[in-house]
């Protein structure tokens, strides 16, 4: 059904200025639409988030991706029992369970021994238990059912997960490649910097303790110092980096999701044309007719 909405104004707009306008309604939308995820005061007529909780569980209730991914946090599985796939939870729990008890295990023998070889097999338990709670969560937003082809929370939610997802969910495939180049030079540039850095730093002290350092005396401290706090320096702005490009993959990944499910074609039923209004289209007690611009603006 067709609505058309007809503003009267008296100023003139270009098409930029059209598809300035849609955008900033776009972000606006996505912004209402997180800031409605994380509100803490619900909404009139809203069930309490408990009674919702358990809702989504009875099936009373139907929840939005983001809050299902939010409970599925705190309770693993439990997108799984609100998708009705309950097949997947022994896989889940036996999954998270037994390798949670199998690094625990190594743990103690560890702690018991000292043996390296007990410690890597700890350090690989508990990552993989991470890895299936990790893949849960996938699971349910992937699992998740809606007519919808694109729905802005779970691509956003997507690529918080994995770095990449979002964008190959919205099938702007020739962007991972970039995302991934990004992360990688990224990891490097933290690796490189740390790498440096502690050799600076570790032969300054050597310097300071009148020890050989590895440099061989080629360096003073004060250059020492100077290469360990530059490197030091280095290192942060890398991390800062890594963290400022994943942020960017998530606001990409949001917004062309909303783009995806939103008409920006040239097309768009934005128009403006010169009116002539009358006694009964305007508050004017002179008979003469008014002339000005109208905006019609059709909402699908």
């Amino acid at each position: 059904m067709r609505k058309s909405i007809v503003l009267s104004v008296n100023f003139r707009c270009r098409a930029v200025v059209k598809k300035y306008i849609l955008l900033i309604v776009l972000l606006l939308s996505g912004y209402c639409t997180q800031a409605q995820f994380v509100a803490s005061t619900p909404a009139p007529g809203a069930r309490p988030l408990g009674k919702n909780f358990f809702g989504g569980l009875t099936g009373r209730d139907s929840l939005g991706v983001s809050r299902m991914w939010f409970y599925s946090l705190a309770l693993p599985g439990y997108s799984q029992l609100y998708n009705r796939d309950y097949w997947k939870l022994p896989i889940l729990y036996g999954g998270v369970g037994g390798l949670a008890y199998a690094g625990y295990h190594n743990n103690m023998n560890f702690l018991d021994t000292g043996n390296e070889q007990f410690k890597t097999n700890r350090n690989l338990c508990y990552i993989g238990a991470g890895l299936v709670y990790w893949a849960a969560l996938l699971d349910g937003l992937a699992s998740y059912k809606t007519p919808k082809r694109y729905l802005p929370q779970r691509t956003t939610i997507y690529s918080v997960l994995l770095p990449g997802l979002g964008q190959f969910d919205n099938g702007d495939y020739w962007k991972i490649p970039i995302v991934y180049l990004g992360i990688i030079f990224g990891v490097y540039l933290i690796d490189y910097n740390t790498s440096q850095y502690l050799r600076f730093r570790d032969a300054y002290n050597d310097v300071i303790a009148g020890r050989p350092d590895e440099f061989n005396g080629r360096f003073t401290a004060e250059n020492l110092i100077y290469y360990r706090d530059s490197f030091h320096r280095d290192r942060d702005y890398s991390v800062l980096y890594l963290g400022l490009f994943y942020t960017l993959n998530i606001i990409d990944a949001n917004v062309f999701s909303h783009l995806k499910a939103f008409d920006v074609s040239d097309n768009l039923s934005l128009k403006m044309r010169p009116v002539i209004m009358y006694d009964d289209m305007i508050a004017s007690r002179s008979s003469m007719p008014a002339f000005g611009m109208s905006l019609n603006m059709t909402i699908k």
